[in-house]
């Protein structure tokens, strides 16, 4: 079967699964985001597109980025291994590259979703391919201590980089609910499994699942099945917010609230074209700086641009809007990290 045939068979199978992707109501006596049979947002300020849209995007996007794949020269910085290992207490931040940062904090190495593959997508001959290689290499990697996944999807939950990182650094991982089965399913058990606004100390530092404005799924069968969220970590004398994934909500004041200030708030800038697909689960450059206010970060670090193809502003424009919104706010570079893949900074 050729490439195109089998791209075409993937996007019929998501459109004849559509019907069967939806969760049930409000579960009786759990939290206002708990369905039955899954989960959903509780603070929507745009309605998601209808399902025919958003099928019509998919297919679009998965043909284009196969057959006539966009291209992209960012800067890389070439990572310094032999640095990133022997640094065993410095708060080091390093952006590897799409929503996946290295986080040293008082000499534990996090990982926020890990993404070393070639392409985010669940077959290998078909959707998006990296534009921009990680940074640094995986090999290059210091000792991994704790995973921390925002949700399912391709881009954010990588099965080859997570089943590598529990081969060769056996980290723990922590997950929204929902994702422990999977994880156990490819041989992987040491994961704790939070729902918001859970918290889990380790090696001295305390995470906390928190809201995010999302969806999830790695099928047209599984839609909302499993959590979404963001995550914070903090250790005695600094704080980091990584939001993971997520359109503009309320939930940035109460994550602000009740658990900022942060040192360092990591939020996405990319995904936002068309607006009728993007804006109800990804935040704008602009909406992600409101969001810095919102959360009281003090040092804004943009994700989820730059690295893969996933929506239909050109790849470059995010960073561009950023700082002209930056400028707007009189945010300094002292402010608004704009780092290159594999660029590294103390927090």
């Amino acid at each position: 079967m050729t490439i195109r045939a089998r791209v075409a068979v993937v996007a019929l199978t998501a459109v004849l699964a559509a019907s069967c992707s939806s969760v049930g109501g409000p579960k009786p006596g759990a939290p206002a985001h708990h369905r039955i049979g899954g989960y959903a947002n509780v603070d929507s300020l745009t309605p998601p597109p209808p399902t025919w849209t958003r099928l019509r995007f998919f297919v679009a996007r998965m043909l284009s980025t196969t057959f006539a794949p966009r291209t992209a020269s960012f800067p890389v910085v070439v990572g310094d291994g032999p640095a990133l290992r022997d640094n065993h207490g410095d708060p080091m931040l390093t952006w590897v590259g799409h929503a996946t940062l290295l986080v040293q904090l008082d000499g534990v190495n996090i990982l926020t979703d890990p993404q070393w593959s070639r392409r985010a997508s669940p077959v290998s001959f078909a959707g998006p391919a990296r534009v921009t290689p990680p940074a640094p290499r995986f090999e290059d990697l210091p000792p991994i201590h704790v995973v921390v996944i925002s949700h399912d999807h391709y881009d954010h939950l990588d099965r080859a980089t997570v089943k590598r990182l529990a081969a060769t650094h056996r980290p723990k991982f922590l997950v929204p609910l929902g994702l422990k089965a999977w994880f156990a399913d490819i041989g992987i058990d040491d994961v704790d499994e939070l729902d918001w606004w859970d918290a889990r100390p380790l090696r001295g530092l305390t995470f906390t699942c928190v809201p995010a404005q999302h969806f999830s799924g790695r099928t047209p069968w599984d839609r909302n099945r499993r959590l979404w969220s963001g995550w914070t970590i903090a250790g005695p004398t600094r704080r980091l917010y990584f939001a993971g994934d997520t359109a503009y909500f309320g939930g940035f004041k109460e994550i602000g609230a009740r658990l900022g200030p942060f040192d360092v708030a990591a939020i996405p800038i990319g995904a936002y074209l068309p607006s009728v697909i993007m804006k109800p689960s990804h935040t704008s450059p602009e909406e992600a700086l409101t969001a810095l206010a919102d959360v009281r970060g003090r040092i804004f670090v943009p994700i989820h641009w730059g690295t893969f193809d996933l929506a239909d502003e050109p790849l470059d424009e995010p960073p561009r809007r950023l700082q002209a919104e930056a400028r707007r706010l009189n945010l300094g570079a002292d402010r608004v990290w704009l780092l290159r893949h594999g660029e590294n900074r103390s927090w």
